[in-house]
């Protein structure tokens, strides 16, 4: 059997198997690791997480703005607290379980207190960051201040003219 090869722009040839998984952010597997690992004892000892929990966000940047998205499925707005600390933004906030009738077999979902902190590159203005909800997901905008926002520069041509007979 054949091993697949992948041509690389120089033109040479370099062996990778198909399944060779690609290079993924060695943090963004240790959360995940923590997250299964906490869930996984959540679910045997049924007891709730000692720390707060990270939820899953998106973060994008724009020319004028960071744009945050976080799952937070259940959770009211008045149940979530956003913080900016200069370049720091902290969101919190609990899930609180509900009160159930009968014998709970098991329980995926995660509850108690939760804590989001991103910290963003360049200069923010915080007095003009917005937050809304809407279907479970907590959409925040925080914009650029004017000074770090990119500026575009005419340049002006000057006649050779000019400069000669002055």
């Amino acid at each position: 059997m054949a091993i697949p090869v992948r041509r690389h722009r120089g033109g040479g040839l370099q062996e990778r198997p198909v399944w060779a998984p690609t290079p993924v952010n060695p943090l963004v597997e240790f959360d995940e690791l923590l997250n299964q690992m906490s869930g996984l004892l959540e679910s045997t000892v049924g007891a709730a997480p000692a720390v707060a929990w990270t939820p899953l966000a998106d973060v994008s940047e724009s020319e004028d703005a960071f744009h945050i998205e976080i799952e937070l499925p259940g959770v009211k707005s008045k149940d979530i607290d956003v913080e900016a600390n200069g370049p720091e933004l902290v969101v919190t906030g609990e899930i609180k379980e509900r009160e159930r009738k009968g014998v709970l077999r098991r329980s995926t979902r995660r509850v108690g207190a939760f804590e989001y902190r991103l910290r963003l590159p360049g200069e923010l203005d915080t007095h003009k960051i917005k937050a809304e909800m809407q279907d479970g997901v907590l959409s925040i905008t925080v914009p650029k201040a004017d000074v770090a926002k990119p500026r575009h520069v005419e340049i002006t041509e000057t006649s050779e003219n000019a400069e000669s007979s002055g």
